[in-house]
């Protein structure tokens, strides 16, 4: 157990550990309390239209049923914090941040909603539960569940006679689903889904495989790939900006940064040696010049070696080779494609 964003939670769990739990999602199933993650909801008339001048991405673009990953930055493009946008309806929004920003996105959020919308920050009114996998959609079935739903929608089912949101969502590059049942039948729900996947050979898994998962697919983690210094533009998530809108938080800096150019941006790395990088660490050219900065880093249990994400100069791009300060040894990395293994997400 360790502290993460204020909560204390699992990093791996007995009997089994990062790389077990890390197989078992790829393979088969696996299972994460991820209860940490902040809620909120954005409730009125013209809750949509409001929210769309708060976040990046474009509310729009999506109907009343399906989820968005969207960002809510600061006037100079930095990102406050990233986070799922659930669209119930255009005057019900409901809101997935993660645990140590929550309270800064209420507070920003609320701070510029008109009369009559009304903001709530609803952090330990729900559970998240998120099982990951490609037999998860079977463990689903097995519960009575139809899980035939697009990635990036949601519904409301009955699991262990508990209301629960399921959604096609998940932060693993694996088909997956997460569950939001109120805080109080969260236990219930836990254990419902811990006995069902049991005969697929599933596992509860910790923080440390759900990182190692995400790195391997250049996932984001706010306060690493995405913070107050590090914009939508240089962490190459262009793609979650509705650049068509007319204005949002930030827009402007973020306007003239994708017209100039970022100074950085996000690139994925891959150890062609046995060094295993790690946040903070330099990496440099092969003249031994500085050129940007490992953003999350681990030994990759798909591939069998040391993968990063870092911000490096624009100039170096897929293929080339720089170097990593491994804690003063020089070790040799690839910049290579994200993600670095097949999504399944779809």
């Amino acid at each position: 157990m360790a502290d993460f964003g204020g909560w204390l939670m699992p990093i791996e769990y007995p009997g089994q550990g990062v790389l077990a739990e890390h197989a078992a999602v790829r393979e088969r199933v696996g299972l994460f309390d991820v209860s940490h993650l902040g809620k909120a909801s954005v409730i009125g008339v013209g809750a949509l239209d409001f929210l769309n001048t708060q976040v990046t991405n474009d509310l729009n673009r999506i109907p009343d049923g399906a989820a968005q990953y969207t960002m809510l930055c600061n006037p100079d493009g930095g990102v406050v914090d990233d986070l799922i946008v659930y669209r119930n309806s255009a005057d019900d929004l409901f809101l997935i941040p993660n645990a140590s920003n929550t309270t800064d996105v209420v507070v920003i959020i609320k701070e510029a909603a008109p009369t009559g919308i009304e903001v709530k920050n609803l952090h330990e009114g729900y559970a998240v539960l998120a099982l990951q996998g490609p037999r998860a959609a079977e463990v689903l079935q097995s519960l009575g569940v139809t899980p035939t739903i697009d990635y990036m929608a949601f519904s409301h089912v009955t699991i262990a006679e508990c209301a629960v949101i399921l959604c096609r969502t998940g932060y693993t590059g694996e088909h997956g689903f997460e569950f939001v049942p109120l805080w109080e039948d969260a236990s219930k729900v836990w254990d419902a889904l811990v006995t069902a996947m049991q005969p697929f050979d599933g596992v509860v898994c910790g923080l440390g495989a759900r990182d190692t998962l995400r790195t391997e697919m250049g996932y984001p983690l706010h306060g690493h790939e995405l913070s107050l210094e590090i914009t939508p533009v240089q962490a190459g998530s262009n793609w979650a900006v509705g650049w068509k809108k007319d204005s949002f938080r930030g827009s402007d800096a973020l306007r003239l940064e994708k017209e100039s150019g970022p100074k950085r941006i996000l690139r994925g790395l891959q150890s062609t040696d046995r060094g295993i990088p790690r946040a903070g660490m330099e990496v440099k050219n092969n003249a031994g010049a500085v050129i940007g900065i490992i953003t999350s880093g681990t030994f990759s249990p798909s591939l069998k070696k040391g993968i990063a994400l870092a911000l490096l100069e624009p100039s170096y791009s897929l293929g080339d080779s720089v170097v990593v300060d491994v804690r003063g040894r020089e070790s040799i990395s690839e910049i290579v494609a994200l993600p670095m293994v097949e999504s399944h997400v779809r």
